[in-house]
């Protein structure tokens, strides 16, 4: 057994890589649109009139259904938008969706000026222009300045065992959240300007720098260690382009590198590209989002998209597995409500190693995610008009190196009843992630690579992704989406864990082997309240139960973890 306590060990180095990511909070850069409108305030009498404006300002924004959103860029498309001849005003406003992604609304006012004045807070000392900066002759600077202040308390955190579920974890130090109550209070400041400028007709510039200033202080969840840390945030410059025809067919391509943010779908597969806490503080509020190196091409005509990307995550440097990949992603609305992609990802190179009981075959190949190879594809239907769902999502992973079939599987309906209060909207989703089965040379555990998210996508579980993240796990979920008004959002979720394979090397190390399949249970309940474009507060309370795997693990019965936070976002 003394082989298989090394495993443990090492297993405990690699799983942290997963332990950094928490969940993401409600800032809306990120999420994915659901919906893009454009309002005319003041509309002619002549409907073709109001409909070239609109296609105007769609062509302009560049927002589009499905992706995920980044208000500094929907900042420049809008400015860019009211620049033009037939627009006199265009202003920006973001609100939550039915489905837990966004609506964004475009609000333009007709005019009659041939071109738009100057304007812009550095050109007009008007406090009524920020973000906008400087707006002249086409070129525009937005500004980005978001705050957010965070409380998080935990009552018997990892199950009052942090001795053993945090055994060797190298993000662990000093006093940490266990049996009894405990809290802390962390924050970040992220600014930054971002700017477009023509290079020629229909050729735009773009580019973005930001940095971000997070701190922590109090009994977090792997120490108590007060600190603060500086560092860049985006860095990327890029080129957009595209034209119209007579016919109203649109092709817009864009190439861009540096670090900046990516996610593929809904973030089961690619997510989370930057790594939070340790050194870096602000695990829980997770500001840091961009990659070390994200280098980018897409290619859209119509409603079909094209992607391929190299990305060199921002991992943490206690962790790093010096992972990089490439890809391609392709994505089309087939209409009806029918939206359909999928995706190719091979890594290229990888530190991160797997473990197994068995030999891999070939026996001289050594496990680990170099050479790994992601096959993903997703189907998304909203009924036309109507309120029923459906996502589904199917991925294969294999390997060059050794044998390897690895899968992952998800589906989710819901449906919203909007003629009773609150339209609660209710939601089953069931996933799988493959583990090991140790009788075969075959590998099976499925790598979660970079997913993440938010607690509506793929953390799956407030205070149980802490312990067991997206690998050899198999979850049920119910989730409710309640809105007593417009402004303010209640989402209960109810979760079943269990495990796929009772080998479970490579995750948390007390957990490596289990006596049962049953994890464990949560019930949680966030509460949003959008007092503002530019404020907000989230809150949430959270209990795991533990299941009989986690018992057996620790030799004896545990208590229930309970946590609770709060934090209020600014964003100017």
């Amino acid at each position: 057994m003394s082989g298989v306590r090394c495993l443990t060990l090492l297993g405990a180095l690699l799983s942290t890589q997963s332990d950094a990511l928490a969940q993401a909070v409600g800032s809306d850069d990120g999420q994915i649109v659901e919906k893009v409108e454009i309002s005319i305030l003041n509309p002619s009498a002549d409907p073709q009139v109001n409909q070239r404006v609109t296609d105007l300002v769609r062509r302009n924004i560049n927002i589009f259904p499905g992706k995920p959103f980044n208000r500094s860029e929907a900042n420049l498309g809008v400015s860019r938008a009211a620049r033009q001849a037939a627009i006199a005003d265009a202003q920006l406003d973001v609100l939550p969706g039915q489905t837990g992604g966004l609506v964004v609304t475009v609000k333009a006012s007709l005019g009659e000026k041939v071109l738009r004045e100057d304007r812009g807070y550095l050109l007009t000392g008007e406090r009524s222009d920020l973000p906008v900066l400087f707006d002249r002759e086409g070129t525009v600077i937005v500004g980005k300045l978001e705050t957010l202040s965070m409380i998080y308390g935990n009552a018997n955190a990892w199950y009052g065992r942090p001795d053993l579920f945090l055994a060797g974890n190298p993000l662990a130090s000093g006093e940490m959240a266990d049996e009894g109550a405990s809290a802390w209070a962390e924050g970040f400041i992220h600014s930054g300007i971002y700017g477009l400028t023509p290079l020629g007709e229909n050729i735009y510039a773009y580019g973005g720098l930001s940095g971000i200033l997070s701190g922590s202080a109090g009994t977090e969840l792997f120490t108590d260690e007060s600190r603060y840390h500086i560092g860049v945030e985006d860095a990327y410059l890029g080129l957009v382009g595209g034209q119209t025809s007579e016919a109203g067919d649109r092709l817009l391509w864009n190439v861009s590198a540096g670090r900046k943010r990516y996610a593929i779908g809904d973030s089961m597969i690619i997510g989370n590209t930057a790594s939070n806490g340790d050194e870096r503080a602000a695990l829980q509020s997770n500001p840091r989002w961009a990659a070390d190196m994200l280098v980018l091409g897409q290619l859209r005509y119509n409603n079909t998209l094209a992607e391929a990307f190299y990305l060199d995550p921002d991992e943490l440097p206690v962790v790093d597995s010096q992972t990089r990949m490439a890809g391609i992603n392709l994505e089309t609305d087939l209409g009806l409500g029918f939206n359909l992609a999928g995706s190719f990802i091979k890594v290229l190179e990888s530190d991160y190693s797997y473990f197994a009981l068995t030999p891999p075959d070939p026996v001289s190949a050594t496990l680990g995610r170099d050479g790994l190879q992601v096959y993903d594809a997703r189907l998304n239907w909203k009924q036309p008009d109507g309120q029923f769902f459906a996502d589904a999502e199917f991925a294969v992973q294999r390997n060059d190196n050794f044998d390897m079939y690895a899968t992952a599987i998800a589906g989710e309906v819901g449906y919203q009843f909007q003629e009773i209060p609150w339209t609660p909207l209710i939601s089953y989703r069931y996933a799988q992630f493959s583990g090991d089965d140790p009788a075969t040379s075959r590998f099976e555990r499925w790598d979660p690579l970079l997913s993440g998210g938010n607690g509506e996508q793929w953390v799956q579980g407030i205070n149980h992704f802490k312990l067991f993240q997206d690998s050899n796990l198999v979850t049920h979920r119910i989730q409710l989406r309640l809105r007593p008004s417009p402004k303010v959002e209640l989402v209960p979720q109810f979760w079943i864990f269990t495990a796929d394979s009772g080998t479970n090397l490579g995750g948390n190390p007390a957990l490596s082997f289990l006596g049962s399949e049953q994890l464990g249970y949560e019930a949680n309940l966030t509460g949003k309240w959008f007092i503002s474009q530019q404020m907000m507060v989230q809150a949430h309370v959270a209990a795991t139960f533990p299941g009989e795997a986690a018992k057996q693990a620790a030799s004896g019965d545990l208590d229930p973890w309970w946590s609770a936070m709060a934090f209020l976002r600014i964003a100017f």
